[in-house]
């Protein structure tokens, strides 16, 4: 299991603000998108009980343009 696994959806979307991002709009079945206007990245994150996948996550923040470390740095 990597650093990046056992953080479940609202933890992520608690970092995800603090990288500027907000709720857009509501995607298909229980799939969010997520909107930074400061950077005008979206990225899709689902909205699933228990912990998110490391490598959904991985791909969360490779849309969003996040580094996995400050990511972490923020979580923590």
């Amino acid at each position: 299991m990597g650093r990046l696994a056992g953080f479940k959806y609202r933890k992520i979307t608690k970092v995800l603000r603090e990288f500027g991002f907000e709720f857009h709009r509501q995607a298909a079945g229980s799939h969010e998108i997520w909107f930074n206007s400061e950077t005008n990245r979206y990225t899709t994150i689902p909205n699933h009980r228990g912990d998110m996948p490391e490598g959904t996550l991985r791909a969360i923040l490779k849309q969003a343009n996040i580094d996995p470390e400050d990511f972490l740095q923020k979580a923590h």
